[in-house]
């Protein structure tokens, strides 16, 4: 029988990997808020995995707090993820999922595009994912990984924040706002750059938001992150030095700067 798996978090994405797991077969045994990972924890001290899926905020809280004996085991699928992130709490080689599937209250999960895997229990992920019919796949290292990372990075965070200027959709955003688009995305790369400590190749990341946007172009920009998304770059443009006008321009008009 295959080993137990730790969930924090009950969310619309935690439900949706529960069903995957409890599909391949995983006994799933939930973390929820107010409840002590360390007392969970004496109970299952060597799980599969510790799958975190809180909101992006609950991040670092979430990790500061994970038992020693789950911290070889991590799992982590957030938005606005990168290697600084779990390295920050000592966490060496995780299990990361770049979700490209929407879950929303009431409707189905609705994939984007196949959401990629690396780490330990990649392969545990991947599974549970195909098991409910969403795409997946392995990356082969964690270069690919962090690429893999920046790219969502730049997705949700161009379409949030240039939705916050004319909201629609995607495609409306590429179709009719494209030059503002590309200009929220080349200032989002700064922050990425500053971020991961490397240079982008930005081309085929910016490829890589044109596949995403064209998979699901009725898709809408600015949902209620977006606001908290802008704040959150703007500390880290703050915080690397980065003048990033057009994202400033956008904080300005909306009242956030």
């Amino acid at each position: 029988m295959p080993s137990p798996i730790i969930l924090i978090g009950l969310g619309q994405l935690g439900r949706v990997f529960a069903g995957g797991l409890l599909r391949t077969g995983h006994t799933v045994v939930p973390v929820n808020r107010g409840d002590d990972p360390a007392a969970v924890a004496v109970q299952w001290p060597a799980p599969a995995l510790a799958l975190v899926a809180v909101a992006e905020p609950d991040l670092h809280p979430v990790l500061e707090r994970m038992p020693a004996a789950w911290r070889d085991r991590v799992g982590l699928l957030q938005n606005e993820l990168l290697p600084r992130d779990w390295q920050a709490h000592d966490i060496a080689d995780p299990t990361v999922v770049s979700v490209w599937f929407e879950k929303k209250a009431g409707m189905d999960a609705k994939p984007l595009l196949p959401s990629p895997a690396h780490g330990p229990q990649a392969d545990c992920l991947v599974r549970a994912l195909e098991a409910i019919r969403l795409p997946a796949r392995l990356l082969p290292d964690a270069a690919a990984l962090e690429w893999e990372l920046v790219r969502k990075n730049l997705y949700i965070l161009t379409t949030n924040i240039a939705g916050l200027l004319v909201g629609g959709n995607v495609g409306e955003l590429w179709g009719q706002h494209r030059e503002m688009a590309e200009s929220v995305a080349d200032e989002v790369l700064d922050i990425q750059d500053w971020l991961t400590g490397r240079t982008c190749d930005r081309p085929p990341l910016m490829a890589g938001l044109v596949e995403a946007i064209q998979a699901d172009p009725a898709h809408g920009c600015a949902g209620r992150s977006a606001p908290a998304r802008l704040a959150r770059a703007l500390a880290h443009a703050d915080a690397a030095g980065l003048g990033v006008p057009l994202l400033r321009r956008i904080a300005l008009e909306q009242g956030r700067a």
